[in-house]
């Protein structure tokens, strides 16, 4: 494998061991609290970004498609942490098993996002992936803050 997707799967890896930290121990409650309107709750936040990661690599990046509901991510509950942290390896299982078939030349092919017929290349999908997941560890860390600051009052 090139240095740059074996590097490229231990970021995303440690973004996911980051996510799993943030909801480890976590009471059912708080997985599905939602802090404020127009926020989402931890396990929408894993379950969205999963689905993200599945859709902008395999899908744009990897050209297999999923038939991703993205709206139903948005609707989640129930999950506990055992299921949030199992949804995150599987999804590194498979970006896994994915990357391992590209090549550095394959990063510079074009691609279409069948959400909204746009153009990107195969890296920039990538790219992107690494990207929403890291923001939606930033969105979680701070869920769990505010989760914890509102158990204290």
């Amino acid at each position: 494998m090139e240095p740059f997707f074996a590097d490229y799967l231990e970021r995303l890896q440690s973004l996911h061991e980051d996510l799993k930290k943030t909801v480890k121990e976590l009471p059912q409650a708080a997985l599905d609290w939602v802090p404020g309107p127009d926020m989402n709750s931890l396990g929408v936040l894993i379950f969205h970004a999963t689905g993200a990661e599945r859709y902008w690599i395999g899908d744009v990046a990897c050209q297999d498609p999923s038939d991703r509901n993205r709206a139903a991510e948005f609707e989640v509950r129930g999950l506990d942490a055992a299921k949030l942290a199992e949804r995150l390896d599987q999804s590194l299982v498979y970006v896994k098993a994915v990357v391992e078939k590209l090549t550095l030349d394959n990063l510079k092919q074009p691609r279409i996002s069948t959400r909204d017929d746009r153009n990107f290349t195969a890296g920039w999908a990538l790219a992107h992936a690494l990207e929403h997941t890291a923001l939606h560890l930033g969105h979680a860390q701070v869920t769990r803050q505010l989760w914890e600051r509102k158990e204290e009052s």
